[in-house]
């Protein structure tokens, strides 16, 4: 004989499911650890990265939605620079702090760098 499910049964595993469906998904973490992080769009295009390179430097890119680099951070034994791009991919502004010195260049409206 065969026993089947009675109703109070399954509209029970109905409203769990639905009860389960309708939370949101949450979980947090202490601590992540990677060797590289991407962040990627919807279209599952880069847009963030983080990792370090061969030679030891951590590098931050911040891209925009043609995959061209709009801002770029690095950090290393010799020090930390920081690299605003323009439209053209061009250096606007580039911030650096070394060991051998710190200088600050910007690209102005005439196309002519200027160190500082």
């Amino acid at each position: 004989m065969k026993t089947q499910p009675s109703f109070l049964t399954f509209l029970a595993l109905i409203i769990l499911i639905i009860l389960v469906a309708s939370k949101p998904y949450q979980q947090t973490f202490d601590k992540i650890s990677v060797h590289e992080f991407e962040l990627l769009d919807k279209d599952g295009k880069q847009r963030v990265s983080i990792k370090v390179e061969d030679d030891g430097e951590v590098v931050f890119r911040l891209r925009d939605h043609t995959g061209a680099i709009r801002l770029k951070m690095g950090a290393s034994e010799d020090g930390s620079g920081l690299v605003l791009l323009d439209g053209n991919t061009d250096s606007g502004i580039q911030a650096l702090a070394k060991k051998s010195g710190t200088s600050l260049t910007v690209l102005g409206k005439d196309g002519k760098k200027k160190v500082y």
